[in-house]
């Protein structure tokens, strides 16, 4: 088992930033990968951004990539969402979750509200 517990969030003007941090605890991390998604009122959960845990690989979904980062720091099982320049659209709840080995994400945070007023 993996449980997620997820930081950080608020609210923010639009072009502001704001760190998520996602700890996950349970076992011992290898060949998995963490990620965020992300749903907005009416809208239905999707992709933000993945880092694979043993060789820290990332990837984006369009819409984020190069205002968003995700790292890790493997000591603390922790993985960081630092976003930039967030827009009105940013707007939702992050989700973080765990991919343990391919299996798909199962493992899921209690999400943390994102707000950017424009």
């Amino acid at each position: 088992q993996v449980q997620p517990v997820e930081s950080g969030g608020g609210l923010v003007q639009a072009g502001g930033s704001l760190r998520l941090s996602c700890a996950a605890s349970g076992r011992t991390f290898s060949n998995l990968s963490m990620g965020w998604f992300r749903q907005a009122p009416g809208k239905e959960r999707e992709f933000v951004c993945n880092i694979g845990w043993s060789d820290g690989s990332t990837y984006y979904t369009n819409s984020v990539k190069g205002r968003f980062t995700i790292s890790r720091d493997n000591a603390k099982n922790t993985v960081y969402l630092q976003m930039n320049n967030l827009k009105a659209e940013d707007t939702a709840v992050y989700y973080c979750a765990v991919n343990l080995a391919g299996t798909g994400w199962k493992y899921w945070g209690q999400g943390s509200q994102v707000t950017v007023s424009s």
